[in-house]
């Protein structure tokens, strides 16, 4: 049962996450900035970060990014926009945790906090994981996390070092995909 989001008159502001590490995660990430596009307006894209996996399947390292957005969609069909350029990337839902072409979180939505079987804001590992929260502390480190409103930086800072990340920046800049 999806909860009300309620109408306003100024688009909605999100934070996205894109991660990969099959094929070429960039350009993958490059094609669903394109698609994301037709539906939002870009606001600010942060560089690009290689990290370990988490997972107890072995696979290679992961590329990671984070966007702001603004858009008029609302949080259920974010995400069948994220679900469906996800699948276009050959996204294959096999294994849990397991590889994949391209995975795009929703992140935040506003502050809105939502909890259904299909939609989680924010999203439940947000605090846990460095792949998100040092790409969006470039983006926004002062930016409050529902429900209690810690910041991106403060969660970043601790976690500590315990999960590797590496800011590898783009091949082109990411300027030119807003």
């Amino acid at each position: 049962m999806r909860s009300p989001v309620q109408p306003q008159d100024h688009p909605h502001r999100v934070a996205l996450a894109l991660g990969g590490n099959l094929g070429d995660p960039e350009a993958a990430f490059r094609t669903a900035v394109e698609g994301l596009k037709q539906h939002l307006r870009i606001l600010r894209i942060a560089p690009l970060f290689r990290s370990s996996p988490i997972s107890p399947i072995p696979q290679p390292a992961y590329l990671n990014t984070a966007l702001l957005a603004e858009t008029s969609l609302d949080p259920w069909q974010l995400l069948g926009l994220a679900k469906s350029l996800e699948l276009a990337a050959g996204r294959m839902r096999a294994v849990r945790f397991g590889p994949r072409a391209l995975d795009i979180d929703l992140l935040l939505f506003d502050d809105l906090h939502v909890e259904t079987p299909e939609l989680h804001v924010p999203h439940p590992r947000i605090r846990q994981r460095r792949f998100f929260l040092a790409p969006l502390a470039k983006l926004a480190p002062e930016l409050p996390i529902p429900p209690d409103g810690e910041t991106v930086i403060e969660l970043l800072t601790a976690l500590g070092d315990e999960q590797p990340i590496e800011e590898i920046g783009w091949g082109e800049p990411a300027d030119r995909l807003r």
